[in-house]
């Protein structure tokens, strides 16, 4: 019998795991899935402090040598394995304490964008953390695995910035196209948000078509039950949006992924970049 999919958090060992850990144990119990935490354990990292001389040396010291930086690196990476189930334990009991979850850790080594690749097929939904632990130590905006990830990965990843607060509500960033239109049927598919109110907002230029898009996005969810308002706002799409996430109070920004190629971002910039960035709220965006 095949298992049920999962919510897989990918947590560091930074300030966000938490939160991570948080969001991860409120959807898996608003959907009835299990929750798997997932730490990655980078051996780049673990071997980076080695230095190795030998070749400067004697025959005998360095054979001594070798063995002496061998014992030192089983060491430290029985250190790093130790200090990582011990932070795993932990986030799993922050995340029990939430009623009817069931909770599953896992520890790693690899690499973090190949080993969520792997895993798609069992796989609800991703949680990140918008920044990690390097993204902390660097002041970054945004963690440097966020947009890897979000392109490869074909499932809805959910990121957040901030500590935990239950969502009340929703707004989708909507554009008419396939991906936003994806990004509704989505949301219709699951009547266990039809408690949260929807906001569907269209930004950009003038678009004549726009009215007939609201209506359908409109339509397609009030008949699975959801609540929806609707706008068009022309104007900047990342103010805007921003903007209305603001004035309405929204807790979860909801926005397609992704849609131009790594090379045309390069040139032309990238519109869901630009709303991770400005986005206060915890975020999901849909890849398919």
């Amino acid at each position: 019998m095949k298992q049920p999919k999962k919510v897989l958090a990918c947590v560091d060992q930074s300030p966000y795991a938490d939160y991570v850990a948080d969001y991860s144990a409120w959807v898996a119990q608003k959907f009835n899935l299990p929750l798997e935490l997932l730490h990655i354990i980078d051996r780049h990292q673990e071997t980076a402090t080695s230095d190795d001389h030998s070749g400067a040396i004697g025959f005998d010291a360095q054979e001594n040598l070798l063995n002496r930086l061998a014992e030192e690196e089983g060491e430290r990476s029985r250190t790093i394995r130790e200090q990582g189930r011990l932070f795993l334990n932990e986030l799993k009991k922050r995340s029990e304490q939430r009623e009817g979850i069931a909770v599953d850790v896992r520890q790693r080594y690899g690499q973090l964008l190949e080993t969520l690749d792997e895993q798609q097929q069992d796989v609800a939904l991703y949680v990140l953390g918008r920044r990690g632990k390097s993204a902390a130590q660097t002041q970054r905006d945004m963690g440097r695995h966020v947009e890897s990830i979000s392109r490869k990965i074909r499932r809805p990843i959910l990121t957040v910035a901030n500590a935990f607060s239950e969502p009340k509500s929703l707004l989708v960033a909507y554009d008419g196209r396939r991906m936003t239109r994806n990004c509704i049927s989505m949301l219709a598919a699951n009547p266990a948000l039809t408690d949260l109110p929807v906001h569907v907002v269209m930004s950009g230029k003038q678009n004549g078509d726009a009215d007939k898009h609201l209506e359908w996005a409109s339509r397609t969810l009030a008949k699975s039950g959801f609540e929806v308002e609707t706008a068009y706002l022309p104007g900047n799409p990342e103010q805007q949006i921003t903007q209305a996430i603001a004035d309405r109070e929204i807790d979860m920004l909801v926005m397609g992924a992704y849609s131009r190629s790594p090379l045309k971002s390069l040139f032309l910039g990238s519109k869901t970049n630009d709303l991770l960035r400005a986005s206060k709220v915890p975020t999901v965006t849909v890849h398919l």
